[in-house]
């Protein structure tokens, strides 16, 4: 009996073949595939904050809020700080904002310009405080406890003693120049015990070590020069507490001090 044909012993061997199982993903394919993923992703997201903030409107400069000013105005702050209304609140700079601020308006000590979110710039100012006045003609100039000189106004402010730089010798400038001289008087008006701050009425310099107060009631104090401070306070306070009715205290040197016109 004749075998099976060619064509039909192929077939037979085609259908006894195991028919083969799909490749599995391996792993590093699957790894692949989630980073691609994660960077679009990370990249459309940054693509749309860079949208939002610079583009849209939603992140605007809308308004200015300006605190902390006593003399000066909000208006008078804003207008100096030209803050660009309008624009990315993102793009806005900050420290230029404040630099033109110091520039423009002297009596500015420090201000921080913030951003706050979706649509104002803050501007959180502080003063310079006078604490001493030097009298120019009708006006007067006001120097804070820094010995900046910042401003110059018609009337003086209350409680705030007027400078008299009068130096004896021309050496004394020579020596100590009148911002010298300036400084070390503010140092003195910084260090007064609270209650002569409140009557002094004059801080006098004649030099360095010869620095005068006029208080209230025509009484006088001989401080001397600005070293001792504190100690100088005690002292004054104390022969002040002794003899209340004395018109004459010299605190100069305060391991010897002395009182008159009691």
């Amino acid at each position: 009996m004749a075998g099976p044909t060619t064509a039909r012993r192929g077939t037979g061997h085609q259908e006894d073949k195991p028919a083969r199982p799909p490749r599995p993903i391996g792993p590093s394919v699957r790894s692949r595939r989630r980073l691609i993923v994660i960077v679009l992703a990370v990249l459309l997201l940054a693509s749309g904050s860079v949208w939002a903030l610079y583009s849209s409107s939603w992140f605007r400069t809308e308004h200015v809020r300006t605190t902390g000013v006593d003399v000066l105005t909000p208006a008078e702050v804003e207008a100096a700080a030209a803050v660009p209304i309008g624009a990315p609140l993102i793009s806005v700079d900050t420290d230029a904002i404040a630099d033109r601020l110091r520039q423009k308006l002297p009596r500015i000590d420090s201000v921080d310009v913030v951003r706050s979110w979706p649509h104002e710039i803050g501007l959180k100012v502080i003063e310079r405080k006078p604490v001493l006045l030097v009298k120019k003609g009708a006006k007067f100039i006001e120097v804070d406890a820094k010995g900046v000189r910042f401003a110059t106004v018609d009337s003086a402010p209350g409680r705030v003693p007027l400078l008299e730089l009068t130096p004896e010798r021309a050496a004394s400038l020579r020596r100590f120049s009148s911002g010298r001289l300036v400084r070390e008087a503010v140092r003195v008006a910084g260090e007064l015990p609270a209650a002569v701050a409140k009557d002094t009425r004059v801080v006098r310099v004649t030099s360095y070590d010869s620095i005068t107060l006029e208080l209230a009631g025509d009484r006088t104090v001989v401080w001397g020069s600005s070293e001792e401070g504190p100690v100088k306070a005690r002292v004054l306070t104390a022969l002040m507490k002794a003899a209340p009715k004395a018109g004459h205290f010299d605190v100069s040197a305060p391991t010897a001090p002395a009182v008159s016109g009691s």
